[in-house]
């Protein structure tokens, strides 16, 4: 499978030439739309211009108090420029200043469907 870097898509398939960043942040719920529109922000001004990158999606928890931003990036290598990046770096420091962040890289091992 090869990745379509003009039209680039979220894949969720295992072996697919991708790595995935899944970041939680823990939030107070009364800052969650904050952290959302911050993380929407970010990803639209920059993020997504980044080289490597694929896609991002933002989730938020029913209860309020969880944000996952659930991103591929081409390599472990891209995502890891990506943090060298200064104005990502002020996104994620504002993200960070709201909320707590539990991020951990993946790659996709099995998919089921109905």
């Amino acid at each position: 499978m090869t990745i379509d870097t003009r039209n680039p898509v979220s894949t969720i398939e295992a072996g697919a030439p991708v790595v995935t960043l899944v970041n939680v942040f823990t939030v107070d719920p009364d800052r969650q739309d904050e952290l959302v529109a911050l993380l929407e922000r970010a990803t639209d001004q920059v993020m997504r211009h980044q080289p490597g990158f694929v896609s991002a999606n933002i989730h938020r928890a029913l209860d309020g108090t969880k944000v996952a931003n659930y991103a591929q990036w081409e390599s472990v290598e891209a995502m890891t420029a990506m943090l060298s990046d200064a104005t990502a770096r002020v996104h994620m420091g504002e993200a960070l200043a709201m909320a707590e962040a539990a991020p951990a890289l993946y790659e996709v091992a099995s998919v089921h469907h109905a």
